[in-house]
């Protein structure tokens, strides 16, 4: 699935449960583990000082991969490590897409200060931003990190976007040989006090909600992949979440982009909520991959 992953760092104490989950993938994919540390020069701070300061951010930077480094050590994964200047996010979005690397993994939080950068706003704006796969990580307590995967979740609305990341979400299961949930979501302004499909403004959403699941369970079967499929009605954050719990999936892979207008189910507010509250990695794709 993957040969080469792209793991931006900072100068924040990496949990140790995520660098694990990340030696795990790697050694599982046989890929190659690219750190990356960015010296924020688009901050204020740094911006209007001396040269010195700016070298001192990249001195602190060689340490923190090397530091990384060590600990990441695994049976078998080999290791790069590299030091830029830059703006964070959009730093990360560029080197991936320079190095052709095929999957980018971040954690959603890190420590303040100058030269923090692996909080919320980044990765998220790595998530809209990425032409590659973003797999997101929270440093929380309640957070479940397991690999391999056995049961992924993919929530689709039959948009081209979701149907991209349903694609790769069907693919990353058939890998591990893991079961796949497939979940459709009916917004409640959808459905009137019976629960049955209001005709305006969500005519024949009840329709689209099933055919969007029916697709991805199409492009699973052939592929022998065991799967599930539901459609729930709710906030859409709020529903991925409820059925994580439900299946007790893994991971969650979803699109940053879905359906616009009155029909639009997963657009990239609902991934970036997904992101940040739930306790599972969440793996994203962009409208282009």
């Amino acid at each position: 699935m993957y040969d080469d992953v792209l793991v931006p760092v900072d100068d924040s104490e990496p949990a140790s449960a995520v660098l694990d989950h990340v030696a795990d993938l790697a050694s599982w994919a046989d890929a190659t583990i690219h750190l990356l540390f960015v010296a924020d020069t688009g901050r204020h701070s740094v911006t209007v000082v001396e040269n010195d300061v700016v070298d001192g951010l990249v001195r602190k930077g060689h340490t923190v991969v090397e530091d990384v480094r060590e600990r990441l050590q695994a049976p078998g994964v080999e290791f790069e490590t590299d030091v830029v200047q830059g703006t964070p996010s959009s730093t990360i979005v560029e080197y991936a897409d320079r190095y052709g690397h095929d999957l980018i993994v971040m954690s959603t939080h890190g420590r303040t200060g100058v030269t923090r950068y692996l909080r919320g706003s980044v990765s998220e704006a790595v998530v809209r931003h990425a032409s590659v796969p973003v797999l997101t990580v929270r440093t929380q307590p309640d957070e479940r990190l397991r690999f391999p995967y056995d049961d992924v979740l993919i929530p689709t609305d039959g948009s081209a976007g979701a149907t991209r990341a349903a694609r790769h979400g069907v693919a990353l299961a058939e890998s591990l040989d893991a079961t796949v949930h497939v979940l459709s979501i009916l917004e409640e302004e959808w459905l009137d006090r019976d629960g049955e499909s209001t005709t305006e403004p969500g005519e024949g959403q009840g329709e689209t909600a099933t055919d969007a699941v029916e697709a991805v369970i199409a492009a699973a079967e052939p592929r022998g992949v065991t799967t599930t499929q539901y459609v729930d009605c709710g906030d859409p954050a709020d529903v991925i979440r409820d059925r994580i719990d439900a299946v007790d999936a893994d991971v969650v892979v979803m699109g940053t982009t879905g359906r616009r207008g009155t029909d639009r189910v997963l657009l990239g507010s609902v991934a970036e909520r997904t992101v940040r509250d739930v306790p599972v990695p969440v793996l994203t794709l962009g409208e282009t991959e």
